[in-house]
């Protein structure tokens, strides 16, 4: 397993101004990829947070107004052969590469291959979550990505928002080696699914496959009807088919939708926000049918009563 880089910081409020432009240059160059920033004549000002797993590597940005350009000979093809996500918090972006130029809002996630130059523009003020993931760990599970234009994750698809959440986590700071490399796998799988051609689910690599299926259980744990018969039907596989793929999973797939309508009742009952829900209206809501089996589930998967987790909350 990679070691993690300790969170690093930069700003450049530590240096002179004069010195800001190449300062953010070093610092966007250590973290994300090897590129030259260039800024209008006015002061500028930028912040940075990063952290890295062998060739992973995670930040957040806020800056004033500047543009970024990525040419040939930036492209070390040893160290940069990724592709670069990135979710939109604040002001906007304008990203061209081989295709047509688009711009992301905040909310929206772009996707960019490191290896073939680029130009990101800020017309002003900007705040940005990046992922650096391998080439190879992308294109496994989505190879119609590969040699493409940059584009834009549809924000129609029913999976943008779990990638958004995805990225906000990688992006905290906050993860171990471990987790890093666990929601990554998620992430590229997200990714395939959001990016996907349209075609029949059975045509998409097995591990696609499967968190297809969880995306669409997950939305749907309130509906007590959810059986793997109505969910293969869903998508067009046979009963043994979606079995075999919880199983590939290390659990059967009573086993880990109990697990996940767990998961979200704890989930909520933590969240102070949320005390306002009655422990029963929290559990028929997460698909729950029988508050005692709920309580007796969870006191056996938490080692807690409900009512003892939110009362340490």
């Amino acid at each position: 397993m990679e070691r993690a880089m300790s969170a690093k910081t930069w700003s450049t409020d530590s240096v002179r101004a004069r010195e800001g432009l190449s300062f953010w240059r070093d610092a966007v160059c250590e973290a994300v990829l090897n590129v030259v920033p260039e800024a209008p004549g006015e002061t500028f000002r930028a912040s940075l947070s990063g952290q890295a797993f062998g060739l992973l590597r995670f930040a957040a940005f806020s800056s004033t107004g500047h543009f970024i350009v990525r040419e040939k000979g930036h492209v070390n093809r040893a160290s940069d052969d990724h592709y670069l996500i990135s979710l939109q918090q604040r002001g906007s972006s304008g990203l061209e590469q081989g295709g047509d130029p688009y711009w992301l809002a905040p909310g929206e996630v772009g996707i960019v291959d490191g290896t073939r130059p680029f130009r990101v523009r800020f017309p002003s003020a900007v705040s940005r979550l990046l992922a650096v993931v391998p080439r190879q760990r992308i294109e496994a599970r989505a190879p119609w990505l590969r040699r493409g234009p940059s584009r834009k994750v549809a924000a129609s698809s029913p999976y943008v928002d779990l990638v958004r959440r995805h990225l906000v986590e990688l992006a905290s700071g906050s993860l171990d080696a471990h987790q890093a490399e666990l929601l990554t796998d998620n992430l590229c799988n997200l990714l395939a699914l959001a990016t996907a051609p349209q075609g029949p689910v059975e045509d998409m690599p097995s591990a696609t496959q499967t968190e297809a299926i969880m995306a669409y259980c997950r939305a749907r744990l309130s509906d007590l009807t959810l059986n793997p018969r109505a969910v293969a039907a869903q998508f067009g596989i046979s009963l043994r088919t979606l079995h075999l793929r919880f199983e590939q999973t290390g659990a059967s797939f009573g086993r880990w939708l109990l697990e996940s309508r767990l998961q979200e009742c704890r989930r909520i009952l933590s969240d102070p926000a949320q005390h306002g829900r009655t422990i029963s209206e929290i559990a028929y809501a997460a698909g729950f049918g029988d508050l005692s089996h709920f309580s007796k589930a969870f006191r056996a998967r938490f080692g807690e009563a409900p009512r003892d987790l939110r009362k340490g909350h």
